[in-house]
Formats: C-alpha cells, sequence, structure tokens
C-alpha cells in the first residue's frame, strides 16, 4: 500500500505562513496588553509621587510662610520658651498667622459659571426695580421710585456720626496709652500685681461707661430708626473688641520682656495700632501682609454693589415682607398664622442672609483691605459647602470666628489646663447668642430672644450633635434647610413684633411688660 506524503505545494507554505502571522498576531496582542498595563501602572505611580511631592512642597512652605510672616510679637514670645514660667503660659506663637491670599468669591469669579449666578441676583434685582415702577404706574400714574423706607431706617446720621465719633476717639487714645504707662513702670514697680490690677480697674471702669453705656444712652435717647440704632451697636462691639485684642496681645509681650539695664521698654508703635483700628480683622499684630498697590477699578466696583446689596434688602422688604406682616396684624395670633407666615419668610429670609454675607463680610471688609492694602482677605471660607453647622459657625465669619477661638475657647482651655473642651465650646456659644440678642435688641427697639434661641438651643444642639464625621452630601442639604427654617424664624416672628410694637405699645414700664413680645397678644386692624 502507497504511503501518502505529506504536500509540499504552493498551497502549503501559504498555510504555514497564515499560522505564523496568527501567532505572531496573538504575540502582538499580549505584548501590546501588557504594555498597556504597564502605563497604566507607570501612571498610577507617577500620580501618587507627584501627591506625595506636593504635599511635602506645601508643607514646606506653609512652613516658610509662617516662619518669615511671624509678627514681631510672636518672635519674642518664642524666644521666651526657656523661662520657667512659659510652660503655663499662652504662647504667642501659637496665634493666627496672617498670609497674603485673595477672598474665596473673587477667586470663584474668576469662572464664568460662577460669574452667571452672580448675573442672575442682579437679574432678580431689575426685576423688582421694573415691577415696582409697573405698580406705582398702574396705581398712581408715575415712573418713580420711592425709597422712604430707606431713608427712614438710616435716619439721624448726623448722631451716629457724632456718636461713632467719640467712641473713635476714646478706643484710639485710652487703651494704647493705658498700656504704655502700664508698661513703663511695671518693671520697676515693686507691686506688680497691684499696679496691673489697679489699671485695669480704671481701664475697665473707662470702657464700661464710654464703650457700654454711652452707646445705649445715644440709641435710646435719640430714638434711632433701626438702621442707625445697628450702626451706633455694631461699632461699639467692634471697638470694644479690638481695643480687648491690643491689650490681650501686647500686655503678655510686656510683661516677659524687661528690657536691659540703660534700655527702654519698647511698645507698639501708635500707627501699628491705628491701622489696626480700621483694617478688616479683630486680631492685633504690629504688621500684616499689605499689597503694593490700590486697585482703584476694585474700590469702585466694590462700593457699587454694596449699595446694590442696600437696595436689593430694600426691596425684599418692601415687596415680600411688609405686605404680608402689615396685613397678618388684622389676625388673632394662632398657630396656623406663625406657620403660614413663617414659611412665607424662608424666601426672603434666606435672600437677606446671602446679601448680608455678600455686602458685609465680602463687599465691605474688602473694600477697607483694598483701601488699606491688607493681603489676608481669608474673610469666609466655603461655608455654602458644609455638611454639619460646626463647619458652618466655623466658616461663615472666620473674622468674629478668630476672635472668639483665640480670646475665648483657647484661653479657656488655658485657664483649665486644657480640660472642659466642651465647656469652652459652650461658653464661646453663649457668648456669641449674647452678643448677637444684644445687639438685635438694641438694633429694634424691643426684647424678643429669637436670636439668643437660635444660638444658644438649636445652635448648640446641631454643633454637637452634627459635627464634621458627617460629610453625606444629605448633610448638606439639611444645613441649608436649617437655614431657611431658621432665618424665616427671624425674619416672620421680628416683623411681627415690629408692627405689633407700633399698634399696641406698652402701657407700662414693668419688667413683664417689657420682655414678653406685643404679638402674642395685640389684635389690630390695617
Amino acid at each position: 500500500m502507497a504511503t501518502t506524503k505529506p504536500p509540499n505545494g504552493l498551497g502549503h507554505q501559504k498555510h504555514i505562513k497564515a499560522v505564523q502571522s496568527n501567532d505572531a498576531g496573538s504575540q502582538t496582542d499580549a505584548q501590546g496588553d501588557e504594555l498597556r498595563e504597564l502605563q497604566s501602572h507607570i501612571q498610577k505611580v507617577k500620580v501618587k509621587v507627584l501627591e506625595e511631592i506636593q504635599g511635602q512642597l506645601n508643607v514646606l512652605l506653609d512652613k516658610a510662610l509662617t516662619e518669615s510672616l511671624q509678627p514681631l510679637t510672636q518672635r519674642t514670645a518664642a524666644n521666651e520658651k526657656t523661662n520657667s514660667h512659659t510652660s503655663r503660659s499662652h504662647r504667642m506663637e501659637d496665634g493666627k498667622v496672617f498670609i497674603q491670599r485673595a477672598s474665596l468669591l473673587d477667586e470663584l469669579f474668576e469662572i464664568n459659571h460662577i460669574r452667571t449666578i452672580y448675573h442672575m441676583f442682579v437679574a432678580v434685582l431689575l426685576v423688582f426695580c421694573i415691577s415696582t415702577l409697573a405698580v406705582d404706574y398702574i396705581d398712581q400714574g408715575r415712573l418713580v421710585l420711592e425709597f422712604d423706607l430707606l431713608f427712614y431706617a438710616f435716619g439721624e446720621l448726623g448722631i451716629v456720626t457724632w456718636a461713632w465719633g467719640w467712641m473713635f476717639v476714646y478706643t484710639l487714645v485710652v487703651p494704647y496709652n493705658a498700656v504704655t504707662l502700664w508698661g513703663t513702670v511695671y518693671h520697676a514697680s515693686g507691686s506688680k500685681l497691684g499696679l496691673s490690677v489697679g489699671i485695669g480697674l480704671v481701664l475697665a471702669a473707662m470702657q464700661a461707661c464710654v464703650l457700654g453705656l454711652f452707646p445705649v444712652y445715644v440709641v435710646v435717647h435719640y430714638q434711632l430708626p433701626p438702621a442707625s440704632r445697628f450702626i451706633v451697636t455694631l461699632e461699639q462691639i467692634r471697638f470694644l473688641m479690638k481695643s480687648y485684642s491690643f491689650i490681650r496681645e501686647t500686655v503678655p509681650v510686656i510683661s516677659r520682656n524687661e528690657p536691659r539695664q540703660g534700655e527702654t521698654q519698647r511698645f507698639p508703635t501708635f500707627s501699628s495700632y491705628l491701622y489696626f483700628l480700621f483694617c478688616p480683622t479683630l486680631i492685633y499684630r504690629e504688621s500684616y501682609p499689605r499689597n503694593p498697590v490700590i486697585r482703584w477699578d476694585y474700590v469702585r466696583s466694590t462700593a457699587a454693589m454694596i449699595l446694590g446689596c442696600l437696595f436689593y434688602s430694600y426691596f425684599i422688604m418692601v415687596r415680600l415682607c411688609v405686605p404680608v406682616f402689615r396685613n397678618e396684624g388684622s389676625k388673632p395670633f394662632s398657630k396656623r398664622t406663625l406657620v403660614l407666615a413663617l414659611f412665607n419668610s424662608s424666601l426672603p429670609g434666606i435672600m437677606i442672609l446671602l446679601l448680608a454675607f455678600f455686602a458685609f463680610l465680602h463687599c465691605w471688609l474688602n473694600l477697607f483691605g483694598e483701601l488699606l492694602r491688607f493681603g489676608d482677605r481669608m474673610f469666609y471660607k466655603d461655608w455654602w459647602n458644609s455638611a454639619s453647622f460646626a463647619n458652618y459657625y466655623r466658616t461663615w465669619n472666620v473674622v468674629v470666628h478668630d476672635w472668639l477661638y483665640y480670646y475665648g475657647y483657647r484661653d479657656f482651655l488655658w485657664l483649665s489646663n486644657g480640660r472642659f473642651r466642651s465647656a469652652a465650646m459652650l461658653s464661646v456659644f453663649l457668648v456669641s447668642a449674647v452678643v448677637h440678642e444684644y445687639a438685635f435688641t438694641m438694633g429694634f427697639g424691643f426684647f424678643y430672644p429669637v436670636m439668643f434661641c437660635l444660638f444658644a438651643v438649636f445652635g448648640v444642639i446641631f454643633n454637637f450633635t452634627l459635627n464634621d464625621k458627617r460629610q453625606s452630601p444629605l448633610c448638606n442639604i439639611f444645613m441649608w434647610t436649617g437655614l431657611f427654617i431658621g432665618q424665616g424664624v427671624q425674619v416672620c416672628l421680628y416683623c411681627q413684633e415690629w408692627y405689633a410694637q407700633i399698634h399696641c405699645p406698652r402701657t407700662g414700664n414693668g419688667f413683664w411688660e417689657l420682655v414678653t413680645p406685643r404679638s402674642w397678644s395685640c389684635n389690630y386692624s390695617t
């Protein structure tokens, strides 16, 4: 039987080449997959290495900036670490460090998408103006915008200017000279404690009279309108906080640094203290980072935005608040009336909150910062992204938070040797609640502890229960819901009480007559 030989023709060669080609293709694909995996791994390693390098560079840069920008008061205290008593003293080098940085909204407004949100708010203002003109034209046949409520709220500006001048001159002269007088004789005195207590009591008495009783007398005696009341009251609080910061920052440094023989005691310069009274911070330093020039275009645009926010608030009150609560007065006080008025006030309330933030914490502080070339513009952080009320309270107003943290919370811990952190936080909330309630009581001319309850009760509860561990987007929604309701409560109750005080005035000056809200029992017709 014949043996069959394998084919040796052209077809067989093509078959072999096809098999080899398929093998080579599969090897190439495998090598390509391995190469892609290797490239992906290299990319991941590259990202990790860059992140670690960036983190190390940030740490080194922050350390270099901190050491280079430390003011003289901090460096002096750092050199005193070897003293025996500094282990329990409040170290000044742990205080706030100012660095040159822009406000967050100024950076965000460089993004077109964020800028569009700002344009939307401007468009709403234009709609308010057009609607007011249209209603006035239909009702009265004229195209005139009247700002009678605005002129009423800012009335008696002459008295306000006179009162502010007295408070400013006192704050400029007395605390500074009291510190220099005390520092001149302190190290040569035989009774340092007696000298400090004596001068401290005299200064405290003068502070109580000029920055305590005098503004109250002006507000009550001259019956100032609400906006003028708030100007006097808020400036009173600001001068008290500024003078306390100056004393708190300079007295420990002077007491720990006795001049050598033949040398004179070094004091803060008067120009640095004068600059501090106007610059947008409540923490005293002898020097701050300064911008090289004043951007006058920025000054003009910021001033225009302040005026725009002022008119914006006026239209919100006139179009959304006054008509509602003027008509609510004809109805007896009930739960249904309160609930309806509360939710009707949520929208104007949150708009007033946003306008107050933008007008004061961004525009007003940046205006003075630009005029004084003040470099550190971190007056607030991204509070709108907060997932907890604890973070919201820290980031909403950084200027006031710094003062409360360094002179309230941290000093409380120093006095208690680091114990009772919850008590220290609670004390800060109580102080903030009392000051806010005082400002609103003086501003509106009646006592209605809405602000105190929101801060001292709900604020404390939310701060301790909804902490920073919660980072869910639902927590941010809950935070904003709380802001809407809280602002609605404020606008609702204060507006109701304002009209009740007008139509149902007090008949006596007894204690319960003064502290009982009139809106609970007042029933008047429009």
